[in-house]
């Protein structure tokens, strides 16, 4: 059998040292000490009471919070039935809402008793709650926290 060689072997005496970077260009522009002065001295920003996170909202939300489904031991914020709270400046809640299916027995009184609770938070002007069928309500909705209490998890 014939090998080829497949490495070149070059014996060599020196080796040209590469050239230095320059750091001319960046010498002369000032250093700071530290990047996050500026961003750590700043004050955070007031959130609009209608927003997640203010007072009123996390009002409403607690109050959502409390009003439990009758057949299942879960709060219907948790269960996932509530699909949006919308607050304006001045006080007016918007609660847009579905049921677990539209042949619930409580179809008839449970946007009644959203409407009672939130409208009860203090701030809250004028409740409308909107019941709606589309998208679906699935169990996949569900926090984990709803999840855990029903033996889901």
């Amino acid at each position: 059998m014939t090998e080829e060689k497949k490495f070149m072997v070059e014996e060599v005496d020196a080796v040209e040292t590469p050239p230095k970077a320059r750091v001319e260009e960046a010498e002369s522009a000032p250093r700071q000490r530290d990047y996050l002065d500026g961003f750590l001295a700043q004050k955070p920003s007031e959130v609009a009471a209608g927003e997640p996170g203010g007072d009123l909202y996390d009002g409403i939300i607690d109050a959502l919070k409390e009003i439990f489904d009758p057949e299942i031991p879960v709060n219907i914020y948790d269960l996932g039935l509530i699909y949006g709270v919308d607050v304006t400046s001045d006080g007016h809640a918007v609660v847009t809402m579905t049921l677990t299916t539209p042949h619930c027995p409580v179809a008839e009184s449970m946007p009644g008793e959203v409407e009672l609770r939130v409208g009860a938070v203090p701030g809250v002007g004028d409740v409308e709650v909107n019941l709606v069928w589309d998208p679906p309500w699935d169990p996949g909705k569900m926090s984990d926290e709803a999840k855990l209490e029903l033996g889901m998890l």
